[in-house]
């Protein structure tokens, strides 16, 4: 994995404690904050121009993450 990437991954789980927020599963749009609060981890991270894309996973279901930055995401189930 880049260095870039090894580096969001490393600030995300950093944020994360701080992002969580309450929120139901199966939610259609969801934040990294949230889905790690449910348990999601994440599985990969790779790039899309200035911006990251991580999945996150928890069982069978996964969702994909648009990452700016760690206020700045959008998550959407993609199974």
């Amino acid at each position: 994995m880049p260095k870039a990437a090894l580096a969001i991954v490393a600030a995300v789980r950093t944020a994360v404690p701080a992002l969580a927020q309450e929120g139901g599963e199966g939610n259609a749009s969801s934040t990294i904050g949230q889905l790690a609060g449910q348990g999601y981890e994440i599985k990969a991270a790779a790039p899309n121009g200035s911006r990251y894309v991580l999945f996150m996973q928890k069982e069978k279901s996964v969702y994909a993450c648009e990452f700016v930055n760690t206020t700045r995401t959008q998550c959407r189930q993609i199974n």
